[in-house]
Formats: C-alpha cells, structure tokens, sequence
C-alpha cells in the first residue's frame, strides 16, 4: 500500500481509450465499501462517461478542471447532509479510496473541489452541477474524479521529501 501511495500522482492528462466496465465495477465496488460515519454512506455517485458532458465539467473550474474534458470518465460525488454530519469527510474518503483504487488498476486520476467555489461566469460549481445532472437541490456536491489510462508520467514520491516535520508525538 505504501508503494501504491508514493507512486499515486494527480494526473491531468488521459490517452484517448474507455476505461472497460469490468475494470470501473472493480473500483466502484470498492468505493462502495469505503468507510464512512456510522456506516450510514450518506454519499452517491454519478458516473461521467459522456464526451459533452465530461466538456461541461471540464468548464466548471476553469483551469483546475480543464482536463476533465479530455478524461475517459469522471466521478462526481454528492452527500445528502441530512444523513449524517459527517457527509464532508465521507465524500472525501470515498474520493480518496476511488483514486487509489484507480492507481491500483494502472490509471491515473485527479481529484477537483466543488463545493463552495465558483464558475468562471460567477456561478456557484455545484449549483451548475446539480442541474446538470439533476442532483437533488437539497445535497451537497463535494468533488469530481476524473479517472483515465495517464498519458504523461510523474515522478514518485520520495521517502525522502516527506514532510515529517507534520508528525508529533503525545503533544504538538
């Protein structure tokens, strides 16, 4: 597992090939085990395959979000915070366990915030989300993953430059 974290990377650029259903069941399985608060999974997910779509997506950050346009697929994850107080950090969890589990297939991923930011044209991104994918006006939408065979190359984390400065002991 370790490995599979130094090596994770964000990746913006995807070659131009369908991630097959067999291999999106795998990670959507495993995402659907993800933890979350008291098991209650207050989540959902909508599977982005479509050219014009993964477009519209694409456009919502601007340039935090322009690859999505060229990605085979995307993951937009949404909360109903009705279910649980914790639908934050849920939606991030399965954000994560969807990225790794994408790493752990050969592909590359990158993770993109929603909730609180702003279109370009001065919209809120997930206002223009939910009516675009017709998400319940009362959830959240928390991020986006965008998921494709990478077509550049990063290189790993390095044991090295990790900060562990950031770890403390019994105390800060």
């Amino acid at each position: 597992m370790l490995n599979l974290m130094m090596e994770r990377r964000s990746i913006r650029k995807y070659k131009d090939k369908k991630i097959d259903k067999e291999l999106l069941d795998r990670i959507l399985q495993g995402a659907l085990i993800s933890p979350s608060g008291k098991n209650i999974r207050p989540w959902e997910l909508i599977v982005v395959n479509d050219k014009e779509q993964l477009k519209k997506l694409g456009e919502t950050r601007g340039t935090s979000s322009a690859h999505i346009a060229n990605a085979p697929l995307a993951i937009v994850v949404a909360a109903d915070p009705k279910k649980a107080d914790t639908y934050i950090e849920d939606c991030s969890i399965i954000a994560v366990v969807i990225q790794l589990l994408a790493a752990a297939e050969g592909l590359g991923s990158c993770w993109i915030h929603v909730r609180d930011r702003l279109t370009p044209w001065n919209e809120r991104v997930e206002d223009y989300i939910k009516g675009a994918f017709d998400i319940p006006a009362d959830y959240v939408v928390g991020c986006m993953v965008a998921m494709g065979y990478p077509d550049e190359t990063k290189e790993p984390h390095s044991l090295d430059n990790l900060p562990y400065d950031k770890v403390h002991y019994g105390k800060f």
